[in-house]
């Protein structure tokens, strides 16, 4: 049985297990855990209002995706391992972020810059340099970057447009990005070299 240390640092308290075999005891033992889970998030997170949020948006999820909870099985482990997922998530891009404001402060018009016409088939608000960057890129990457990335859809809206699994998707956004993110970062050193 899993045990926890009481706050006050007195013995271990037992664990109960939370097993759900219907939707209703699932939604009741979410709620339940959420005492658990904020303190879980503020150990991950050391900040409160943040650690609410990630708290909000792991029931969130859970409740959207409860069709992939396994009924009778141990609820509380599936509510941790989205809490560490989203967790993840929110860290990653927190970081992608950083990296790309630093970059930005350092050249201002990285991005974006004033432009006559933008080709509607890349999107409006490029650089030239940004737009010759996707439309260089491998036909498959790049129609899964427009549709995801510019066109905002999501990746089951991707998969079902392209006639592809959603997994194929998120490899190839994945590459996709990379690819042009590599195209990007020469673009710039070969401007700033010359």
């Amino acid at each position: 049985m899993n045990t926890h240390a009481h706050p006050t640092g007195r013995a271990p308290v037992p664990r109960t297990g939370i097993v759900a075999h219907d939707a209703v005891a699932m939604s009741r033992g979410l709620a339940q855990l959420v005492p658990d889970l904020k303190g879980r998030a503020m150990r991950l997170c050391a900040d409160r209002t943040v650690s609410e949020d990630l708290v909000q948006d792991t029931i969130e999820r859970a409740l959207r995706f409860a069709s992939q909870y396994e009924f009778g099985t141990n609820l509380r482990a599936w509510a941790y391992q989205i809490l560490f997922s989203v967790f993840v998530t929110r860290y990653r891009r927190q970081r992608r972020e950083r990296r790309a404001l630093k970059w930005l402060t350092s050249d201002p018009c990285a991005w974006t810059q004033s432009a006559p016409f933008s080709s509607p088939e890349v999107g409006a608000g490029f650089t030239p340099s940004t737009a010759k960057a996707v439309e260089d890129l491998p036909v498959g990457f790049r129609s899964v970057v427009m549709l995801i990335d510019v066109g905002s859809c999501s990746y089951k809206e991707a998969a079902r447009e392209l006639g592809l699994p959603v997994g194929t998707v998120m490899s190839r956004l994945h590459r996709g990005r990379k690819l042009l993110a590599s195209r990007l970062q020469e673009s710039v050193r070969r401007r700033e070299a010359a």
